[in-house]
């Protein structure tokens, strides 16, 4: 039995209510007895110890591997609230169904982010960003990295993808510098405020998720060299518009048409026509309240984004003129010739749709009741049936809303896509729809799993057949894990020669209406040897199944051509290129442009353009790094902390979790060439003790890198025993495969080696600056010296030829005042030359003025009021004249006069005060300098009010 039966019969044993381990265990394949009881008994035996359970952080360390013990193990995880479990090479991610606090907060991020070995840290979505980033700083190739996040509709892959963005944008700002600083926060801010605006339009409540995406995209988070993240750019894919015109039972339109129900003032409401009391045809279940209804948090990252608010009223009309003519229908006209008639209402609806479109409304009323029809050069105006009316209005609706939502992805891109030459390296992550299967499939159901089966089979390409078949060319010793490939699916959907999107392409270019069970017989004639596909010969509607990696689906055939066609009416497109709304004719312009000669029946079809933007994807992914988060939804109600075993076991078969763990666990995750291997591992061996030291783990190649490699490896593994080393690594014929524990630890000892060479090299480079210091220092020293020296010389050279002016000026002042003083002399020539009195002691002592003409000398004490401070020099002014002549001269020249028997002193100039003695005569007058006798000068004595001025000499009568 295969292991697809296997899968079967387990899905088979749930559908009939088989929920239990056992019924897990009777499973597996009984063809050999004695393996089954030995499988089965080593299974219960790892179930015994429950408690145990939740600690198996990575399921390659359950043993046995089987569906039971890794359900059990996930079961009694999320029972604890652990929702994050590695899965050998992908990440499990449960969903709460319930915001669980501090889990993505800011420090959780830095913690993973700043951790030396994050793998050590328990599971997180974290744990797989931090790794794809470190690959970017690495340079491994190949360095770009890409994260598939897949899963069922409703499984938190939108969640998953918007924790990721955030971390990056956190991250990548932590490490930006300080003047780059404005600009990393506004491009993150503007990476996750794209985020709400692109969920509002792309994005609607169903009923497996009240958050589905109902488009994919694929954002590319840009880095420079130094890792920062510069910009943005989001990649979509197949927006499933048929929503907007027709919604399933119980579910909703997108989300933005109920956040301005809801969110939009009165004064919005009046400008769009919505009062609060209308009702629209496309807005069912609008009662309902889902937590994405917040309409200022999309205006909100509108304006962030750079969408100004007249452009933003221009949307907000344009989206309430959709919902207008969702509610216009059509009656049938008795005569075939007239057009259809439009009731009261729905006159007022048209009209109120043509105000918002800013169009003619009775242009509006006849492109959408009449078709252009071509003869030759000829046109030719038909009525259009009731039925054809309302399809021209759903095609009218669909196509705006498709067109703005282009444009506004187009607005995003050019707010945060950086320039080509700006970012060299980036990050991919991939949010696409999840499996779908409801009760009526379509084209978009088939679109849909379609772009999974891809995913899934890149998945297996990637991961499970790749690396085997790689093992065994390698000379791995390796037995093959049986996995579930899903190539046979993918052919039977889009196969090159016969397939079901060729033979939908080809019914959709015939000029003639489909025809539902016409096609179902051509799809039942060309593709009954695929055994993929199936019918039911007793149903009364046309449909086919098909048997997907997850599950079988049924896909009805009614309608499938008309939605592959998509048809755009000429006169539509026409009309809304003369649009006085700015929006409306800038999208309709562009829409002409890309599509100037096939503007009535588009040629390409919805098909053929997603198998194209979808192969472009896969080429991405082709040559980047994948990593894998595998979401799984727990229960099909969307309750909190609810696990269904029967909806897990399901997802996780679906998606070859189990297969994956056996190979990651048997395997060697990680393969590196020679040659890169040696480029980046290389200085080990170099600057090792044990450069010469080899352990031969293949002896058996005598190629020159291959020893050279396994010279390495044994350099790097002298410390650990022989037998572990094929665990850990083994070396190939032109690779190196590798463990995530022998990465570590090639790793650590290149970082430790590298650590090694930079200490070096900063010791030699503070060595080098030191005495480069030390020298600079010494000559500025030497520099300094000379110039203070030069400096001090000049200085003393201005000094000596300043002192030599001076004495210059000196002398020839005195000489000038000896000049004037002779001239000014009367009778020179009577002065008759005496000697000089000696001066009696007490005289000397005390200070005088001797007049020779008196019997009695006179003596004046006298101090300079402007030096009559403690111990200030006084002045002793001793005169002596001899002859009338004389005595006159010397009392002329200090004026002298006597009032009441004592002797006062003034200048000749006192009202200058300044003291002068002009004509100083011959030998008669003696100057006597010394200190004063008082420890305090009088400032006040006698005769005060009489002596002013600098140089007044105060008298005292002495007998």
């Amino acid at each position: 039995m295969s292991s697809a039966d296997n899968r079967r019969n387990v899905r088979a044993g749930y559908r009939n209510g088989g929920t239990t381990v056992e019924g897990l265990i009777q499973n597996v394949d009984s063809s050999h007895p004695s393996l089954n009881d030995s499988l089965e008994g080593d299974i219960k035996a790892f179930l015994i110890n429950e408690d145990q359970l939740h600690t198996y952080d990575d399921l390659t360390k359950v043993n046995p591997v089987t569906p039971a013990t890794v359900l059990k193990c996930l079961q009694a995880r999320y029972s604890v609230k652990v929702f994050y479990t590695h899965a050998g090479c992908t990440l499990v991610a449960l969903n709460p169904f319930q915001p669980v606090p501090d889990l993505y907060s800011l420090d959780v991020m830095k913690e993973y982010h700043y951790a030396s070995q994050p793998q050590e840290f328990k599971p997180h979505i974290f744990i797989v960003a931090e790794e794809a980033y470190r690959n970017v700083q690495g340079q491994l190739e190949p360095v770009n990295q890409s994260l598939v996040v897949s899963g069922e509709s409703g499984a938190g892959k939108t969640w998953t993808s918007r924790c990721l963005m955030k971390y990056y944008a956190t991250v990548a700002a932590s490490s930006s510098v300080m003047k780059s600083q404005d600009t990393v926060e506004r491009i993150e801010r503007r990476v996750l405020d794209s985020n709400p605006i692109m969920e509002a339009f792309g994005n609607a409540c169903t009923l497996r998720n009240n958050n589905s995406s109902r488009f994919g995209k694929y954002i590319q988070l840009q880095l420079d060299r130094c890792q920062r993240l510069v910009g943005a750019s989001v990649q979509t894919y197949l927006l499933e518009k048929t929503r907007v015109t027709c919604q399933p039972a119980n579910e909703r339109n997108f989300h933005i048409f109920y956040q301005m129900m809801k969110g939009a003032t009165d004064q919005q409401r009046k400008e769009w026509m919505m009062p609060q009391d209308q009702c629209f045809a496309w807005l069912p279940n609008s009662e309902k309240t889902v937590e994405e209804d917040c309409f200022d948090e999309t205006v909100e990252a509108m304006v962030h984004l750079g969408i100004h608010a007249e452009r933003q009223q221009q949307i907000f009309k344009i989206l309430a003129g959709i919902l207008q003519l969702g509610n216009v229908s059509f009656s049938s006209s008795t005569d075939e010739s007239q057009t259809c008639h439009l009731g009261e209402q729905s006159q007022d609806f048209l009209q109120r749709a043509a105000e918002l479109l800013c169009v003619s409304a009775e242009e509006l009323q006849t492109c959408l009741r009449v078709r252009t029809l071509k003869a030759g050069k000829q046109s030719v105006l038909k009525p259009c049936s009731q039925a054809e009316c309302s399809v021209r209005r759903d095609c009218l609706a669909k196509l705006i809303y498709a067109q703005l939502f282009e444009w506004m992805v187009a607005f995003i891109n050019n707010s945060i896509c950086a320039d080509k030459s700006s970012w060299c390296n980036f990050i991919g992550v991939l949010d696409v729809y999840g499996f779908e299967c409801f009760q009526i499939n379509n084209l978009e159901q088939l679109c849909i799993n379609y772009a999974n089966e891809k995913l899934q089979q890149h998945f297996v390409a990637h991961y499970l057949r790749a690396q085997q078949e790689e093992y065994v060319s390698e000379g791995l010793q390796w037995s093959f894990v049986k996995y579930q490939d899903n190539q046979s699916c993918l052919d039977l959907i889009e196969g090159s020669l016969i397939s079901v999107f060729s033979l939908l392409n080809e019914e959709s270019r015939l000029n003639r209406a489909s025809d539902a069970k016409m096609f179902r017989v051509r799809l039942e004639k060309e593709l009954s040897d695929n055994a993929n596909i199936s019918w039911d010969k007793f149903s009364k509607v046309a449909h086919f199944s098909v048997a997907h990696y997850a599950g079988k689906v049924n896909y009805q055939i009614e309608g499938m051509v008309e939605k592959n066609k998509d048809p755009v009416p000429a006169e539509l497109i026409n009309l809304f290129e003369k649009s006085d709304n700015p929006l409306l004719q800038e999208i309709f312009t562009d829409k002409k442009t890309e599509n100037p000669t096939n503007r009535g029946l588009s040629k390409v079809t919805v098909v053929s353009k997603f198998k194209n933007s979808l192969e472009s994807l896969m080429k991405i992914l082709h040559t980047t790094t994948p990593h894998y988060t595998r979401c799984i939804k727990p229960n099909p109600d969307c309750k909190p902390l609810t696990f269904k075993k029967e909806e897990v076991i399901m997802q996780l078969e679906a998606c070859g979790i189990v297969e994956t763990i056996h190979i990651s666990a048997a395997g060697f995750p990680i393969r590196i060439p020679f040659q890169s291997f040696m480029q980046r591992y290389g200085l080990i061996a170099k600057y090792s003790k044990l450069r010469s030291h080899c352990v031969d783990l293949e002896a058996d190649n005598n190629d020159a890198v291959q020893q050279e490699v396994k010279k390495l490896l044994g350099v790097a593994l002298h410390h650990l025993s022989s037998d572990r080393h094929s665990s850990l690594v083994h070396c190939g014929k032109t690779k190196v495969f590798l463990t995530q524990a022998m990465l570590d630890l090639l790793e650590d000892q290149r970082k430790k080696i590298l650590s090694q060479c930079a200490f070096s090299i900063q010791c030699c480079w503070l060595r080098y600056q030191r005495r480069r210091r030390h020298t600079r220092r010494q000559s500025a020293t030497l520099i300094q010296a000379a110039v203070r020296s030069w400096l001090v010389r000049k200085r003393v050279r201005r000094w000596n030829r300043a002192a030599g002016v001076i004495q210059n000026k000196w002398k020839k002042w005195r000489t000038m005042l000896k000049s004037l003083a002779e001239a000014e002399l009367d009778d020179a020539k009577d002065v008759v030359e005496e000697d000089v009195p000696v001066l009696n002691p007490v005289v000397r002592e005390r200070g005088s003025v001797q007049l020779s003409t008196i019997p009695e000398p006179v003596p004046v004490r006298g101090w300079p009021m402007g030096l009559a401070l403690a111990s200030a020099p006084s002045i002793t002014v001793s005169l002596t004249a001899t002859g009338f002549q004389k005595m006159m001269s010397a009392m002329a020249s200090l004026n002298l006069p006597s009032r009441r028997g004592q002797y006062k002193v003034n200048t000749n100039q006192y009202t200058e005060e300044l003291a002068s003695i002009r004509a100083q005569p011959k030998g008669s007058v003696k100057l006597h300098c010394q200190r004063s006798p008082l420890l305090y000068a009088d400032r006040h004595p006698d005769l005060k009010s009489d002596v002013r001025g600098f140089n007044e000499i105060l008298l005292e009568k002495t007998l």
